[in-house]
Parts: structure tokens; C-alpha cells; sequence
């Protein structure tokens, strides 16, 4: 019977789609976390008897043919990219990109980074950091001595130094967007890399044509909808159960089988 098999590969698929809700519903107040949606499609087919095939020797066809289905697969675990809520924090170095775009950091490896989280802060050289210590790039130093800072919606950096009446430039952040976001690697501390499906990336300054803009003072949230996954979560259990519930009924059968075969 290949209704047990089938019903497996159902479980497995449910249990994946439980396994990226619980994600996104333990990442529903990470910074600028991007809710994760996992897809699906049948796999191969049994024909039994295949479509179009002649049925007589008059050459008539067949108009539908037999094809038995062997289950489900997952296909790939989508990033959903929209927008999530901004919140205001007041705080001076955190920055909110409002549309497309992501900011660039440096990893201790070597490489880029990229991420949407703008929770910046400084180091004690007075660079602007992320929250594990890594340079946001192109490279912005603070003067020890700065009373204030201010970050325009094209991501200019400007300081005001005690003594001075004219702002200080500081210097220039930048964004960087992808062909394909979806194909960008998640390396965790929302953080992601450049990976062959993303393409390579394009840098320019925050409101330039295709980029969003800066918001200084704010925090963009999780897009994860809760209520949207507490119902998709009922539903991968309730597919669950009901995939189990073949795998018994199967079970019976090949019992009342076995019985036959014994009288």
C-alpha cells in the first residue's frame, strides 16, 4: 500500500511547516526580522496508465489516463520581505530603513554583512558598531568630543562639536539591495551574505532611485502577524493529524488483510 508512504511525506511536510512557524513566532520581537513561509509540491507521479494512450486497436485515447500521486516535499522555506513596523526609540544611532535597501557591516572573517537591524551603537574608538561589535561600512567615526548627531534620510552624518555653531560631516552610510532578496544566506544575529541566487549587490545612498530612506530615532519590527501564524499553526496540526490518521487506517486494512489471508 503506498498510502502509508504518502501519509509520511505529509507529516514530514507538516512537521517542517510547525517547525518555521515556531520561528517566526519566537522571532515576533526580533529587529527587523523577516517572517519566513514554507512552500510545497507533490512529488513524482505513478502512471498506472499514462494519458493519451490508445485504448483499442481503433486508436481511440485515453482521455484522462491513471496516475497515482507518491506525496508532498518541501521546496523552500521563503523570506517574506515586507516592510515591518517602525517603533520610536529616541536613540540617537538607531536608524529604520523605510523600503528597500540594507545596511553593510564588517565580519571578523573579512566579508560583508548585510542587515536591516539599525540598532547601532559605538565602540570605544568611537565607530559606529552593530550590537556584536561590527563596523557598519563604510566606516563612520564619531568624535569623542561631539555633542550630538544627526543622520539625515540619505543616511549624511553630521556632528555638532562643542564650541563650533556649524555641523561637522561625519560621513556618508549607505544601502545595498539585491536582485533577488529571498536568496540571501541568514547567518543569525540578522545578519545575512551575498550568496549566488541574491546576485551581487548594488550600493548607493539611502533615497536614491530603488532605495529607501533613513529614519533616525526608530527601529523597524518583526513583519511576523501572530494571529496570521496561531492560524497557520492549527492548521499544519490539524493536516498533521489527519495525515497520522491515514497511517492508522492504513495499518487497519493491511490488518484485515492479514486476517483474510489467515483464514
Amino acid at each position: 500500500m503506498r498510502a502509508m508512504n504518502i501519509a509520511a511525506t505529509g507529516m514530514q511536510a507538516m512537521q517542517t511547516n510547525v517547525e518555521v512557524i515556531s520561528n517566526n513566532i519566537a522571532n515576533m520581537n526580533t529587529t527587523a526580522y523577516n517572517r519566513r513561509l514554507p512552500e510545497f509540491t507533490d512529488l513524482l507521479y505513478q502512471n498506472q496508465q499514462r494519458v493519451g494512450a490508445f485504448s483499442s486497436d481503433n486508436n481511440t485515447i485515453t482521455p484522462s489516463g491513471i496516475q497515482l500521486g507518491l506525496g508532498v516535499k518541501t521546496t523552500s522555506v521563503y523570506r517574506v520581505t515586507e516592510q515591518g513596523p517602525v517603533q520610536l526609540t529616541n536613540n540617537t544611532l538607531d536608524l529604520a530603513v523605510q523600503g528597500k535597501g540594507y545596511f553593510q557591516v564588517l565580519l571578523p572573517s573579512g566579508q560583508t554583512g548585510y542587515t536591516r537591524d539599525g540598532a547601532f551603537q559605538l565602540s570605544p574608538q568611537g565607530q559606529v558598531v552593530t550590537a556584536e561589535g561590527y563596523q557598519v561600512l563604510p566606516g563612520i567615526n564619531i568624535p569623542s568630543n561631539a555633542i550630538g548627531v544627526t543622520i539625515n534620510n540619505s543616511g549624511q552624518v553630521s556632528v555638532n562639536i562643542a564650541g563650533q555653531t556649524n555641523p561637522t560631516i561625519a560621513g556618508q552610510l549607505t544601502l545595498a539591495t539585491f536582485p533577488n532578496d529571498a536568496g540571501l544566506e541568514a547567518q543569525g544575529n540578522n545578519i545575512f551574505l551575498q550568496t549566488q541566487s541574491s546576485g551581487n549587490p548594488i550600493v548607493s545612498t539611502a533615497g536614491s532611485p530603488g532605495f529607501g530612506t533613513l529614519l533616525q530615532g526608530y527601529l523597524e519590527q518583526s513583519n511576523v502577524n501572530v494571529v496570521s501564524e496561531i492560524t497557520n499553526l492549527i492548521s499544519a496540526q490539524r493536516a498533521y493529524e489527519m495525515n497520522s490518521k491515514v497511517i492508522q487506517t492504513t495499518d487497519s486494512m493491511l490488518q484485515t488483510t492479514s486476517q483474510l489471508k489467515g483464514a
